[in-house]
């Protein structure tokens, strides 16, 4: 396989879902742009050639005018619940998916879920028993020495996957992540 080496900038854009650390995920439908819409905005004035989001987040349907250029093949899909000692009855756990609190309810009726939004450091700080986060964000940032275990059950769509959208007119970028083997 032939290497290329292509010149880039990095564009970190903070989204609605970063600044709003309030508004719980638990009523968000997939048609939601929480998480990508100042990235969209951005590929759709054609102010950044692609932009790059945990597939999970993405809405559904895409923007008009977008497409999906790549999708990686993903690190371990579960959720993983971080905690610092064993649960004991009536633990404090936080999640803000209401699929995720279902999944504990229904392993472990004792424990109490409680909203928490914010960065993967921000909630393993926040003051519960323990916090569920997926296991592909844990890899990625170099914490799967944190103490955990796996939770049954069905994970998110697309979680620990990436993916890239670029605009559906830049045939450049997009024969450049057609041509990409992503793993």
């Amino acid at each position: 396989m032939r290497q290329i080496s292509i010149p880039y900038t990095v564009v970190w854009v903070e989204t609605t879902g970063d600044r709003d650390k309030n508004t719980s995920l638990r009523n968000l439908d997939k048609k939601s742009d929480f998480f990508t819409k100042e990235l969209d905005e951005l590929l759709l004035q054609g102010e950044i050639d692609c932009a790059i989001h945990s597939a999970k987040d993405l809405p559904d349907p895409l923007p008009q005018g977008l497409v999906l250029a790549a999708l990686t093949k993903g690190l371990d899909s579960r959720d993983s619940l971080v905690f610092k000692e064993p649960l004991k009855e009536g633990a404090t756990v936080a999640t803000s998916s209401l699929r995720r609190e279902e999944i504990i309810r229904a392993w472990r009726p004792d424990l109490k879920c409680v909203d928490v939004r914010g960065t993967i450091e921000e909630r393993l700080a926040k003051n519960v028993d323990g916090v569920v986060i997926a296991e592909a964000a844990l890899i990625r940032l170099g914490l799967t020495h944190l103490q955990r275990i796996f939770l049954p059950g069905d994970t998110a769509p697309m979680q620990g996957r990436l993916a890239i959208l670029v605009h559906q007119d830049n045939a450049a970028v997009r024969e450049l992540f057609a041509s990409c083997t992503l793993a």
